[in-house]
């Protein structure tokens, strides 16, 4: 990230270059399957209307994970990442047949010799799915 022979310097107000994830049910149940959560609220439409939500809702472990993937991948792999935080507001829905968005944005609101301070924005069709989301990523 900083270079000592003069490239660029990451400096307080810095946009991390936005990034779009795709979620649809295939992808919803790949996550089922690898981390053992089949909770039938992310792979059963029938169920998930009867627990009052609109429709089959992504695992909030699964958008978390791809937050992460976000600032990892900026920052120069999972090594980097210290802290991760957030709170989920509001679910990403995912009607069948249809890929959603998982949009995710940054800004470094804080740097020191050694870290990286970000503020994070998560989205799915234009709604806010995380707050209060922030990273902490060590850089050399």
């Amino acid at each position: 990230m900083v270079d000592s022979g003069g490239a660029s310097m990451i400096e307080v107000g810095t946009k991390l270059t936005e990034r779009i994830f795709w979620i649809d049910r295939a992808l919803l149940k790949q996550y089922a399957d690898a981390s053992g959560d089949q909770n039938p609220i992310h792979q059963d439409e029938a169920f998930a209307k009867s627990v009052g939500l609109p429709d089959v809702i992504a695992h909030g472990m699964l958008t978390m994970a791809l937050v992460a993937k976000f600032v990892t991948d900026w920052s120069g792999g999972s090594a980097s990442m210290k802290e991760f935080s957030g709170r989920f507001t509001k679910p990403v829905i995912v009607p069948a047949g249809a890929q959603v968005d998982l949009t995710v944005n940054g800004i470094v609101v804080e740097v020191d010799e050694q870290t990286v301070r970000l503020e994070l924005t998560a989205t799915s069709n234009g709604i806010k799915v995380l707050g209060m989301s922030k990273a902490l990523t060590f850089y050399s």
